[in-house]
């Protein structure tokens, strides 16, 4: 078949509509975003009627894939690392049940922390749950990886996870498409009782995953993307993970003189692993994030020197890249000119006609005249309230934060507290928080500004779209404190007053500014005109 030039995601996205999947599951976060956008426009998934609509969160996306794969067919769940998080109680318990149809999870790592607030290394969540994990090196093991986890998955009757990070994610590279398998048929599993975690069924699955675990590192033993590479000079053997082994290539022009066995399907294979620390004086991990393989080498091997991000070698935060591979071998540096002095950084910021700029300008205006006020935001377009013109937010911690952190400030006695927080976000997370608040009679004020879109991630639909005042009212905010406007300049005036009356009010209450997102509305002008 012809070469596709493809992003890593968009490999993986064109890997699982070729692997058969019947649906993907997901909610926006960069830098998995583009898996389920290139299956919303693919012809095939189009001609298949793919499920492909977003979910309401990760949690909820995991949950569906759950029950997709419970039906027999391959589901496909995607989410950015820290919606692993938000997704965990039902992947956790989810290795536990198994899987039926092919289920593969799709956890895409940001170390650096390019658009994220940790850099959290998704190949622990992997280990903790006791599952198989896939690390593709490129685009095109990314592609042929998605085919496979779905075809390992149901021959060992667990969940997979395919884990990248956001150089994978955001890099082209030719990829070779094959012949594309057709779905599954429905099959229900054979033990009606499989999937009911009551202890006593939850215990015998457990027992069940441990005895796995055998045939599981048989696997990652005979994997095809698992390699032991020789080389001449045993003065260093390398254990390259993932793009760590793209990384090291591209040091060495393809022919590294180290042997090096490459690491792309986990639990680690252990042979090549014991073959390579045998037959070497030290071995050096190059692995993008956590020093996972690192501390389980030097839990393993009776060898004293084993080099990586523990040690200094290597740099323990940020993206691993081919300067610190270089630099760890004590090779010069390959990086390119210095920036000139007339670029100057351009930090993000909120576009000009932003709904949100309106809502910060009224509320700075407000929160001025109250000496202990403070704002807790949350995660979105929004969160650049805390840059300037505005520096209007006094915290960004996770989905949904803003409306229990608020809380929990007020129930310790801070007045005003305000919470600052976007349409689809609060579906996704601030509706529990908002019926705590409620509960207990919160003396705590929610703005939800809302644009109408998931617009960080690019603008996707949200989930709140034209239900925000009704779910509000049926969690049991009072009607007449939940407050509706247009926020653009010429209404400063009434904004300013309802965050007044709101704050002043002592109970819960919610004001929603509502206006499109402006590169939303530009985006469907567009396709109107054409």
């Amino acid at each position: 078949m012809q070469k596709q030039l493809l992003l890593g995601v968009e490999a993986i996205a064109q890997g699982a509509i070729d692997g058969g999947i019947s649906g993907v599951f997901a909610y926006p976060g960069t830098p998995s975003t583009e898996i389920t956008e290139y299956i919303q426009e693919s012809k095939q998934a189009i001609a298949r009627n793919v499920h492909r609509m977003w979910s309401a969160n990760e949690k909820t996306a995991m949950e569906t894939a759950l029950g997709m794969s419970y039906a027999g067919k391959r589901a496909l769940v995607c989410m950015k690392h820290v919606g692993m998080n938000v997704a965990a109680d039902c992947f956790m318990n989810a290795a536990i049940t198994g899987a039926n149809g092919g289920m593969v999870v799709i956890a895409a790592d940001d170390p650096s922390m390019h658009s994220s607030q940790n850099e959290q290394d998704s190949r622990v969540y992997g280990k903790f749950a006791l599952i198989p994990i896939m690390e593709p090196s490129n685009q095109q093991e990314a592609y042929d990886m998605t085919r496979y986890a779905f075809d390992l998955s149901e021959q060992m009757g667990t969940p997979v996870l395919l884990r990248i990070t956001t150089r994978l994610a955001h890099s082209r590279s030719g990829v070779e498409p094959r012949e594309a398998k057709a779905e599954n048929e429905m099959r229900l599993p054979e033990d009606k009782r499989q999937f009911v975690l009551l202890p006593a069924i939850a215990k015998k699955r457990y027992k069940l995953l441990l005895e796995k675990q055998t045939a599981f590192e048989e696997a990652s033993d005979n994997s095809s993307f698992n390699q032991y590479i020789d080389g001449a000079d045993k003065s260093m053997g390398i254990v390259a993970c993932g793009i760590g082994y793209n990384y090291l290539m591209e040091v060495f022009g393809g022919n590294c003189p180290y042997p090096v066995v490459k690491v792309s399907q986990y639990p680690l294979p252990r042979k090549m692993i014991t073959k390579l620390a045998e037959s070497t004086e030290k071995l050096l991990v190059l692995e993008e994030g956590y020093p996972i393989i690192e501390e389980a080498l030097k839990g393993y091997l009776e060898k004293e020197c084993v080099l990586g991000r523990l040690d200094g070698t290597l740099p323990r935060d940020g993206e691993l890249n081919p300067d610190h591979v270089a630099k760890a071998f004590g090779l010069p540096s390959i990086e390119g000119s210095p920036v000139p002095e007339i670029v100057a950084p351009r930090p993000p910021a909120l576009c000009v006609g932003c709904s949100h700029r309106d809502v910060y300008t009224a509320l700075n205006a407000v929160v001025a005249e109250y000496p202990n006020a403070r704002v807790f935001s949350d995660i979105g377009c929004y969160t650049l309230g805390a840059l300037p013109p505005f520096q209007a937010i006094n915290s960004c911690v996770d989905m949904g934060a803003s409306i229990t952190m608020a809380k929990g400030a007020a129930d310790a006695g801070l007045y005003p507290a305000v919470s600052v927080i976007g349409d689809s976000t609060f579906t996704h997370s601030g509706m529990t928080g908002l019926l705590d608040a409620v509960n207990e009679k919160a003396n705590i004020t929610i703005i939800i500004s809302d644009n109408e879109s998931i617009s960080m991630t690019g603008g996707q639909e949200s989930s709140a779209l034209g239900h925000l005042e009704s779910i509000c009212r049926g969690i049991g905010v009072e009607p007449e404190h939940i407050r509706v406007l247009l926020p653009v300049p010429k209404n400063h005036d009434e904004l300013c007053k309802i965050i007044r009356d709101e704050i002043e009010y002592k109970g819960v209450s919610v004001i929603i500014p509502r206006r499109v997102c402006i590169q939303k509305a530009a985006r469907d002008a567009k396709k109107k005109k054409k």
